[in-house]
């Protein structure tokens, strides 16, 4: 009898993408961004200035070896190999283990520009919520940071704490956000998300007769009102955008909207998880052009 595979709730999908009415042998400028973060990976390849192909990916117990297999499963059917890449900038978490960069430019800075092609020159905040930390951003109308704010001292409020309640109440992470909805009235967020405590307390919510849902509502609720209190400390100026994992959970964007009274901008054409590596990529046309002139 075969030992029947756990589960892995809390495990967003992977997922890649190739461009495609882009023909990679007509471009003049090929680069690559690679954003190693504490939880996923993303690899972009941009064809001069266009997304031409990424993957996403988790992050796995290496570096080096994460950033490798996000960059080859980027490739992966397009004809294009390593060598056809011009440039290669490596940036989050793990941004010095990238072995095929050339060069590493912080997330922050690689976010705002990325937003900023995403999202257009408009944006002037940007929310960034990865793995394990949370940050706000404030850029001009080319991208470029201004200012910023970032909280890192736990995982509450992050990606990897909403990762162990929807593995606690064995609700697939993709779900959490419209099942949070699935209530009569939101109740009062809970006392604590740190990471520690969490378990235990919606256990006991658990045990008090609350359904799931109503304890994923507690627990968006209260992620997306810490978020709000770090957007309040720096300030949110228009337009607003998010980028990161957590733009995929609409319990805790929804309720960040309504807290803020502000909508965030939003993008269907381009995953907002990429944003950094678009960032990084951009930055690597840019060193490319530099080299030319």
């Amino acid at each position: 009898m075969t030992e029947e595979k756990k589960i892995e709730y809390w495990r967003w999908p992977e997922a890649r993408w190739t461009a495609p009415d882009i023909d990679w042998k007509e471009g003049k400028i090929i680069t690559a961004g690679v954003d190693v973060g504490s939880v996923s990976t993303q690899a972009v390849i941009m064809v001069d200035g266009k997304p031409y192909a990424y993957s996403n990916m988790r992050t796995g117990s290496s570096s080096p070896s994460s950033a490798q297999k996000a960059i080859d499963w980027a490739l992966e059917g397009t004809g294009l190999t390593l060598g056809d890449i011009q440039y290669c900038i490596g940036t989050g978490y793990g941004r010095v283990n990238v072995p095929m960069a050339q060069r590493t430019i912080t997330e922050i800075t690689c976010h705002a520009l990325g937003a900023n092609f995403i999202y257009g020159p408009s944006v002037r905040t940007i929310l960034d919520v990865g793995g394990q930390d949370c940050k706000v951003i404030r850029c001009d109308e080319k991208g470029k940071v201004i200012n910023f704010l970032m909280n890192d001292k736990c995982a509450a409020g992050t990606g990897r704490g909403m990762e162990v309640i929807a593995d606690l109440l064995s609700v697939p992470i993709w779900e959490v956000g419209e099942r949070s909805f699935q209530i009569d009235q939101d109740p009062e967020p809970v006392t604590s998300i740190c990471v520690v405590f969490a378990k235990s307390e919606a256990l006991g919510l658990l045990r008090q007769g609350w359904t799931t849902e109503r304890v994923l509502a507690a627990y968006c609720a209260a992620m997306a009102h810490r978020i709000v209190g770090l957007l309040r400390r720096l300030g949110v100026e228009r337009d607003f955008a998010i980028t990161g994992g957590q733009v995929k959970n609409i319990g805790v964007v929804k309720r960040i909207e309504t807290e803020l009274g502000i909508e965030a901008l939003k993008q269907a054409e381009i995953d907002p998880q990429i944003a950094g590596g678009i960032g990084a990529a951009l930055f690597a046309k840019a060193i490319v052009e530099k080299s030319k002139a």
